[in-house]
């Protein structure tokens, strides 16, 4: 018997849902922009001594935490190249899209429809991160 079969693992890993981290220049402008711009709702503020770190944030079941970059590895680095993630909701993306552009946001491509039936747009947030928000 296959080891992998004997642990459990039988059709691989079954996760329920997805989180990232991302590190930001700005913290407060990309909260900012998450929450007042795209939707997010700000879950919970992290703070060491006075001082705001990291802010989790949710948009249905999709959870994104997002922190203050330190400098360690250089703030001139280059984020969010050759990354994408995508988020998918049953909500109208025609009017996701409007709504975004009327709080301020810019689209990196507008709403269209995929051959594959999605209707998908894409957004980038000010660090780089590119998101793509579509139909199931």
């Amino acid at each position: 018997m296959n080891a992998d079969v004997a642990k459990g693992f039988e059709d691989g890993l079954s996760a329920t849902e997805l989180a990232a981290a991302l590190t930001v220049n700005d913290l407060a402008a990309s909260t900012a922009w998450y929450h007042d711009i795209v939707g997010f709702t700000i879950d919970r503020r992290h703070e060491r001594d006075g001082k705001l770190l990291a802010v989790s944030l949710r948009a249905g079941q999709a959870r994104l935490l997002i922190s203050q970059d330190d400098g360690a590895r250089g703030l001139d680095r280059t984020k969010g190249a050759g990354f994408s993630l995508q988020l998918t909701t049953t909500q109208d993306i025609d009017a996701l899209a409007a709504r975004i552009q009327s709080r301020g946001g810019t689209l990196e491509s507008p709403p269209a429809s995929m051959p594959w039936g999605v209707r998908v747009f894409r957004i980038r947030d000010p660090d780089g991160f590119r998101f793509t928000i579509s139909s199931p």
